[in-house]
């Protein structure tokens, strides 16, 4: 399986977001292992240069994507790219009658807004081309919710319609070009890790639904 995997990745290029630590590191590490040219991007630029090395053809790319000149540089810099997975994400834990608008504007445009810009800048190539996969993380709040995230459950929701809408127009289009998500429930990344003690500040909370016990 790997071995028809590497020649299949052999020579394409790939961008991750979010790829200093959790999910979007070990897609990054994998997709280089099989053989792609993988530009690594994150916010944090410390654990990237380690991350990359022995890892032939890849690549760092440090830029915050709550900024969306920094997210056309990334595309600029990274591309043209075969397949882009759309990973970078960030919580922020609050009852909505106290979420702040700055922190809600800032996980939006993260989570949604700029894989948004990086599929609008980096698609053309893939339909020229004929081929191409976009991989956006979304997450089980994609399809429900949980208390005190609105912001998060939002954006993946959000991310998901992005994904069914940009998955039509590339099925009527020629080429081998798939668009896709993926809904993962808890995984213990640095992420999770930082939510469990701002969790505990809010003893009332309603009992988990039955996918998160």
């Amino acid at each position: 399986m790997s071995d028809i995997a590497a020649r299949r990745l052999a020579g394409k290029r790939a961008l991750v977001t979010g790829a200093a630590s959790g999910i979007g590191r070990a897609v990054a590490q994998h997709l280089s292992r099989l053989g792609a040219q993988v530009a690594f991007s994150d916010i944090d630029p410390k654990p990237l240069s380690e991350l990359t090395k022995g890892l032939n053809g890849a690549s760092t790319v440090v830029a915050d994507l709550a900024v969306a000149a920094q997210v056309q540089h990334l595309a600029q810099v990274a591309g043209p790219v075969d397949i882009l997975v759309n990973n970078a994400g960030l919580q922020h834990i609050n009852p909505v009658e106290s979420f702040e608008p700055e922190k809600w504007d800032r996980l939006l445009a993260v989570m949604l807004t700029a894989p948004f810009l990086l599929i609008r800048s980096l698609i053309p190539a893939m339909y020229e081309r004929g081929w191409g996969r976009i991989v956006n993380i979304a997450s089980v709040h994609g399809l429900v919710a949980s208390p005190y995230k609105a912001a998060y459950v939002s954006a993946k929701h959000g991310l998901l319609g992005l994904t069914k809408t940009v998955a039509l127009e590339a099925a009527a289009r020629e080429g081998n070009l798939s668009v896709s998500a993926i809904c993962p429930s808890y995984v213990r990344t640095p992420l999770v890790e930082k939510q469990i003690a701002r969790q505990r500040d809010h003893p009332r909370e309603p009992k988990p639904p039955f996918w998160a016990e």
